[in-house]
Parts: C-alpha cells; structure tokens; sequence
C-alpha cells in the first residue's frame, strides 16, 4: 500500500496531512527531484520509495472510493491527488466531500484516492518564519509519537491496527494532531496558533450543511441529484396538499354559508341582517367607507364620527379596530369589483379566504413539527370535524378574532419553524421575516392581540429559562414583540391600552435582565442561584414596571376587565349589571361538558392528552439534565427517543398548557386552544420520534423499536383518518346538501319602517344588539352600540336597559332624554325572557342591581312600587302615555316615540 509522498500517512481515510508551507501561486506539475529539496529528510525517503509499506503509524485499512468504503483485500492502490489546500477551502479537483477539519493557519494536502494521479504541487516555505527548516527532521507532537519511534521495526508493522489506522482518530477525538501528518513542527514552533472556536454562523452552516448531507447519501449509495429531487418532490406536494385544505375549507366555508342562509337569493336588507351584535357594526363602517366620495374623506369621517353614537364623538378606527375594513373596501375599489361583484360577496370572500390561510398554516406547523405531511392532513381533519369549538365563523363573520387569528397561525407556524435546530441560513431568515409581518399584521387587526401575545411570551421565557432554545431566537422574538407595540402604538392613534399592555412590561423586564441570563449557561451551583434569581427578578420588574405604567399614563379602556377577573376569580362580589351580565354570557362562563364530549368522540382529546403526557415527561428529563450539566445535544437522531429536546415541540406543549388553563375558565377560549389541540395531536401520532420516546422508556426488545415507531407512525394516522371518514363524512356532506333559510320577517318590517317613515335626524334607543341591526341596515344614529371595551358605552348600555326593570316612566323619560332619543324600541323577546339559568336573565340582573328581588327564599329585598317599565307601557295608560307614543308593533318589536312635549292624561 502507498502512503502520501509528503505526511507519510498510509491510506486515504487517514486525516489531511498539514504542512507549514504556503500555496504556490500558480500550480505546475513538478518532477520528485524539485520537489526533494524542499521537503524534510523522511518525506524525500518517503517519496523515493525507500520506507514504501513502513509508514510511521503502521499500515492503515486501505479504501477504494470516495465515500470511504473498505478496498477489497488485493486490489490495487490509488494514489491521492495531493493538492495543496488552504484552510477552509475546498479541492478543485475532487468532490467537496473529501474536505477534512484543518488545523488553523497551515495548508492540507487532498488525499481523495478518486482525483487523477499528479504529483504535489511546488510549495514554498512560510514566510511568516512559522515553518521548519528544509531537511530538518520531523517532530513528534505527543508523547504518543515519541512510543511510536521507539517500539520496534517488527512490532510497529504486525501491531499496525492498533498503533496506526486507530491511532490518528484517537488522536483526533482528544483534541491532538495525528501523529507524522505534519502537525507536529507547527504546534512545537508556533506556526499554527491555538484559537478558541467561534460562533458557527450562518455561512459556515449553511456550507456544512449540504456536506454532511452529501456524506450521508453518499454512505446510502445515493446520489445528490436523486437527493435533491426527492426532496423538491416531498416539498412540492406538501406545500400541494397545504394549498389545497385551505382552499377546499374556505369553499366548504362558502358552500355552508349559501346553504345555511339561502344568502343569493336574498335581497340586501335580508342579507345584512344576518349580520348581528357586533358584527353589524364593523360590516356598516365597511359600508360607509365604500359611499364616501374618497377614501381619504372616508377615514377622516370614521376618526372623527359624529353620526354613529349620539352626543358622542369617536375614533372608530381606533376604537373598534377597523383597519380590516380599512384593507377591504380598498381591495375593493382598487380591484375593480364594483361591477363584478357585489360588496357583502366581496367583504365575506376575503373573510373565507383568510380561513382557508388559517387551515394551511396549521397544516404547516404540524408539518415543521413532524416531518410528514399526512400530520397537516389529519390537523385539517380534526379542524374541520370540530368546526362548532374552532372557530365563530359560522355565525359571527365579521369578528374581529375571524380576521387576527390567521394572521397568528402564520406567526406560530413560522415561529415553530424559526425554533428548530440546525436550520439552514435561508430558511431561518425566511421564518424570521415572515414572524416579523405576521405579527405587526396581528397586532394592527385585534384589539386583545397583545393578551395573546403575552401568553406566547411567557412560553417562550419559560422555554428559554430552562435553556431548552436558543436564547439569541428567543431575544429576537421579544424585540419583534418590543417593535410590534411600538408600531401598534404609532399606527392606532397612541393606543394607550398597548403601553400598559403586560406584553410589553414582560418584555422590557426580559431584555433589561439579558446579561444575567448569559451567566447562567454553565452548569454549576452558582448557575442555578443565578437562573432562580433571574425568573424571579423579571416577573418581580415586570408586574412593578406594569403598575407603575398604569400609574402615569392615562388609559381608560379594558378597566372593567380587571373587576371581571376578580369577580370570575371569587376574590369580590358585586351587584353591577355589566359585571353579572358579562359573568353570565356563555362565552366567558366554564365549558360544558358537551365540549369535552365533542372532542372525545372526534378522538382528539384522548390523542392530545396522550401526546401531551410524552413529551411532557421527555422535556421534563431534559429539564433535569440541564441541571444536573449534561448538554443538549446539536442534532437529535430518531434512535436517542428525546423527543423532549426539540425546542419547538416544547414550546407547543407549554403553548396549549397555558391556552388550556384560560380555555378551562373561559369557554371562548376554547376557539383559541381547540386549533393547536388539533395540531399537536396530530404531529404526535404522526412522529416516529414521539413513539420511540415511548418505546425507550418501556425498555422494548422483541421487535426493533424504530421499526415499529416508523411503522406505527403511518399505521395510527391511517386508522384514525379511515374512521373519521367513516363517521364524519356524511355529516359534513349532509350540511353542505340540506337548504336552510334565514327567516326573522319582524325585523325586516321593523327596518323597513324605520327607513320609510322615522325622520333622518332620529335617534334610536334600544338594547345594544338591535342598535347594531338599525345602525347597519338604516343608517339611523343610535344612542348604545354592543362593544364591550369602552367604559362609556358599558354605562350607556346599562342605562338604557332600564327599560326593562322595576322604574318609573319618568324615571326612564330622563335616561332616554339625557341621550337626545327620539324613538324607543322594546324586544318583547328581552321583556318576556324565559332563560334556562334563573338569575342570568336582563330583567332578573336589573332587579339585583337596583334592589328589587323578590324571588330568592329565605332572604328580604326591597320591593318595588313599579311595575316593570316594558309591561305597564304596552298598558296604554297614564303617565306612560304622557311620555311615550307607541308608533308601531309587530309580534316582536314595539316602537314608541319619545314626546319633546308631555301632554298629561287622566
């Protein structure tokens, strides 16, 4: 077997041999006679031939092929090209493969045994004066070489497996140079430098990437090109079928909503007044914005409203958050659509198709997470099956959580992506940029978007205290965080809500405690001290910092949301209206148990909880690794069962924890926590690595654990899908077939009255949620609209439901007065309520506020001389007809006129 002309190093496998020289600047083939002189005694013995078959280390396996395969016993040698080459650079003349870890400032010598037969190159001496002298004897580096030298002729060839093919990657494993490679003269006298290594970034591992995974397809027998298209294949049809759930959602979403309301057949008053609650009010600014001459007037109509709420000037834009609106009626006159569809189409499409992006970033992060598209494909399944508990599209379309949580589905799958280890450079920035729009574009559409935004901060602070991520990622989303309030601040008119928002208080708390934190890497006691001291140091300056916040800045919205949570909490109790009437809505009460009934027969819940409970534990074996100073390891393979180590698993799993816990005290929190529910069960069932984390802990050994995770990781999903097909399907083929229709003719007459016969100028009194119908379909001022985050309309809309308590007729006369109303409108729905839940109806918490329940058993209230306001005015006698003209009824409205002029009666 030849060795290599110049180190002596036998074989190919062997380490690149490095020398002081330098690369000559332009290479020529040479004859071994020029090149003699300049090389040390034992590389010209070397190269004559004379210790040909003896090398120092001992004769070394010899390989045939560029991907290191054992050369069969026999065959003839191959020479290495030996082409001298810089550090950190690659061989012209063989595959990039062959590039070995060089010592720092020498150059190597390619040993690729497939590049053509030619001598070295020239190379002449450093003139750094870092090399050895010309002929001097090589030196040995280690005490390893020196018991080399001395152990006999005989014994170093017989013991050759042991003293030479082994004896470099031992070598290499504990930090020293292989002995005879060239290293020793360059680290006796100086002339390679010992450098503590850098941060690898992206550069660098974005090169090594495609090497290492050219090293593996080389030892699988594959090429990289049959590599790259396997990949481009698993990449164009994952990024299909993603493509294709969300469009086949937001038509299934189109075909139910035309089936459901009947809505092409409808004329516009029908269709609008499907629109209820709050809904009514954001479609009619988006209405009002399309009649205004100019887009421009019609934004400084909506900052400045006057015609909406009487006696009462708003910023609607800032109020109510209408920059949905604001995006719509733009698309919709720059497109040119005024002619090819109408407005309600245009307005409800955008909505549908926002779903359909919301069902493709789920399908996307369960995707990331997995690695297998049929993850995404079951996510979109249990999304679908479990419409009712994920989103309020069906009946609430233009919710302002129906245009912001698209927008946060792309933000956690991008954030899921940016998380993961060893990402490459493109696709780390691509997720970093794609975290950065989609959560200013999240803020600027959701009034709460920063409470949600607190709950992902908290994950990920809790993520990175237990040094489970990468703490520069981590920081990099909290200045998104930081940039986002400050934007959302600038762009909603100086929203004071955002600077005394916790998301901010958190974050500023966590950056002024960064250096801290960069102490606490090393595991040691001291560590430790430090990591408790941090937690509790920046939740201590955070809520510190949020009070103080609220102290100096003056903000008035969202303060009535504190006296909820106390009161949710049991911590106060009160008589006010607005608080009980809030604790009785559906959406902010405990969920039923039909919800978890639902999730259970969908078979989402047991899979969660069994995903759940894995990778829980695993990251809670992580968690005392790093106490206990074990590393993370840089690349997690399948047959290690840590499924725990992955920092975007982890940060799911205390993502839906924290959603969970709200999603139990507030069933509207369910539309929140439902959808990454669906996600991380499916990510489980489809991951082999979450079942051979399984597997590793049972200890199991009859049947190859990655086998059966590999197998069991297509088999559930596949069972799961055929049996939610089996069940489900005609279901949901059923509701797109059956045809219902919207049918409330009193409300049509009602608004076809008004816009007939009540004057322009009139102002409209009334419950908050038929306001929102009148204001949309008429266009009439109203005196309360149903929001629920300004403190003014919460006390507007408890005066004006007065009309259904225990008060007198003046009493009522100057509540309704004090608001400039000219027409009041009684629900005789509201007025002869029968709720299933005593206590929770209007009347009933009217009655408690103002002290007139007579009801309860064993407890004295005060009694009312009144009869209730909404019945004696139907009674047509005095003094209720002093006050009030009843102008117009039907079965479920009645309409009076406020008189400017009382008229007593006997």
């Amino acid at each position: 077997m030849s060795s290599h002309p110049i180190s002596g190093c036998p074989g190919k496998d062997a380490p690149l041999a490095t020398t002081s020289f330098q690369a000559p600047v332009e290479s020529h083939e040479v004859t071994p006679s020029l090149l003699l002189p300049k090389l040390s005694e034992e590389a010209r013995s070397l190269w004559s031939g004379r210790a040909a078959g003896r090398g120092r280390l001992g004769a070394a396996r010899p390989r045939s092929s560029r991907t290191g395969a054992l050369r069969p016993p026999g065959s003839s040698p191959v020479r290495p090209c030996a082409s001298a080459v810089p550090r950190n650079a690659r061989c012209t003349r063989c595959a990039p493969v062959q590039r070995r870890p060089l010592w720092p400032g020498t150059f190597a010598v390619c040993r690729c045994a497939a590049a053509p037969l030619r001598p070295p190159p020239a190379l002449r001496s450093r003139s750094s004066g870092g090399g050895r002298k010309r002929g001097a004897a090589p030196l040995r580096s280690s005490r390893r070489g020196m018991r080399e030298r001395s152990r006999p002729r005989g014994r170093r060839e017989a013991g050759g497996g042991a003293g030479g093919a082994d004896a470099s990657p031992r070598r290499e494993r504990r930090g020293e140079p292989a002995a005879g490679c060239g290293h020793g003269p360059a680290m006796e006298e100086g002339a390679a430098d010992l450098r503590q290594r850098k941060k690898q970034n992206c550069t660098e591992s974005d090169k090594m990437a495609p090497e290492e995974r050219n090293k593996e397809n080389s030892k699988l027998g594959r090429s990289p090109k049959y590599m790259l298209i396997q990949r481009f294949a698993k990449l164009f049809f994952g990024c299909l079928a993603a493509v294709t759930s969300g469009m086949m959602y937001a038509v299934y979403l189109s075909t139910y909503h035309e089936r459901k309301f009947w809505f092409s057949s409808r004329q516009e008053l029908e269709r609008e007044i499907t629109f209820q609650g709050d809904s009514a009010i954001y479609y009619s600014f988006y209405k009002e914005l399309l009649k205004a001459p100019s887009f421009e007037r019609g934004v400084y109509e909506l900052t400045h409203n006057n015609k909406t709420i009487s006696l009462k000037t708003i910023n609607a834009v800032q109020q109510m958050t209408l920059y949905p609106e604001l995006i719509a009626s733009v698309l919709y006159q720059a497109s040119g659509s005024e002619e090819v569809i109408e407005p309600v189409y245009f307005y409800i499409g955008i909505v549908f198709g926002l779903q359909g992006i919301y069902v493709t970033a789920l399908f996307v992060t369960s995707w990331v997470m997995s690695g297998t598209w049929l993850a995404g494909m079951l996510t979109v399944a249990w999304f679908i099956i479990n419409r009712t508990d994920t989103t309020r599209i069906d009946y609430s379309i233009p919710s302002r959580e129906n245009w912001a949580l698209p927008y946060f589905a792309c933000q956690v799958a991008a954030l899921t992506g940016y998380l993961k280890k060893n990402l490459n450079c493109s696709a780390e920035k691509f997720c970093y940029l794609l975290v950065n729009a989609s959560t200013y574009t999240f803020m600027m559409m959701w009034e709460y978007s920063h409470y949600l935004l607190f709950v992902q901060a908290v994950s990920l602070f809790l993520l990175d205290s237990f040094a489970l991520a990468q703490t520069e990622k981590v920081h990099e989303v909290y200045r998104i965080y930081l940039f986002s309030v400050i934007v959302g601040y600038l762009l909603q008119f100086e929203n004071s809500a955002l600077l005394v928002s916790p998301l901010l208080s958190l974050v500023v708390a966590l950056m002024l405690f960064k250096s801290l934190q960069m102490n606490m890497k090393k595991s040691t006691f001291v560590s430790r001290l430090l990591k408790i001291m941090y937690i509790y140091l920046v939740l201590t300056v955070a809520v510190t910092l949020n009070f103080l916040l609220k102290m100096f800045i003056p903000h008035k919205e969202n303060g009535h949301l504190l006296k909820f949570i106390e009161v949710k909490l049991g911590l106060n109790t009160t008589k006010n209206f607005t608080m009980n009437w809030l604790l009785c809505q559906e959406s902010l009460q405990a969920p039923s148990q039909d919800f978890f009934l639902r999730l259970t027969q969908s078979s989402l819940l047991p899979f969660y909880i069994l995903v759940l409970i894995i990778c829980l534990f695993s990251a809670t074996q992580v968690i005392f690794r790093r106490i206990c100073g074990e590393p993370l390891k840089e690349t997690v393979k399948l047959e290690d069962g840590r499924i725990g180590e992955r920092p975007e698993i982890v940060y799911h799993v205390i993502h839906t924890i924290l959603l969970g816990c709200l999603a139990m005290c507030l069933e509207g929190m369910k539309y929140l926590w439902t959808p990454y529910v669906c996600v991380l069960a499916a990510f489980g069932v489809c991951s082999p690595e979450l079942w051979m984390t399984l597997f590793k802990w049972l200890r199991l050994k009859a049947v190859h654990p990655i086998l059966l995770a590999l197998i069991l990781s297509m088999a559930v999903p596949t069972i799961i899908g055929f049996s939610l097909w089996k069940e489900f399907f005609p279901r949901i083929m059923t509701e797109l077939t059956e045809l219902q229709e919207f049918y409330d003719p009193d409300t049509v007459e009602l608004m076809t009255w008004i816009k007939r016969q009540a004057p322009v100028a009139a102002v409209f009194a009334g419950s908050p949620q038929l306001m929102g119908v009148i204001k949309l379909c008429t266009g009439w001022m109203v005196s309360s609209l149903p929001l629920y985050n300004d403190d003014d309309l919460l006390k507007r809309n408890e005066n004006i439901y007065q009309i259904y308590s225990k008060r007198s007729a003046e009493d009522i006369y100057k509540i309704l007065t004090s608001y400039k109303a000219n027409f009041l409108v009684i629900e005789d729905s509201i007025c002869n309520e029968v709720g299933p839940v005593r206590g929770c109806r209007v009347k009933d918490l009217l009655d408690i506020a103002n002290g007139h329940v007579v009801c309860e058993e064993g407890d004295n209230y005060a009694y009312s001389k009144y009869g209730r306001f909404c019945h004696e005015i139907k009674m047509n006698y005095s003094p209720y007809v002093n006050y009030f003209t009843r102008v117009y009824w039907n079965r479920s409205y009645f309409v009076y006129r406020i008189n400017t002029v009382i008229s007593f009666q006997s």
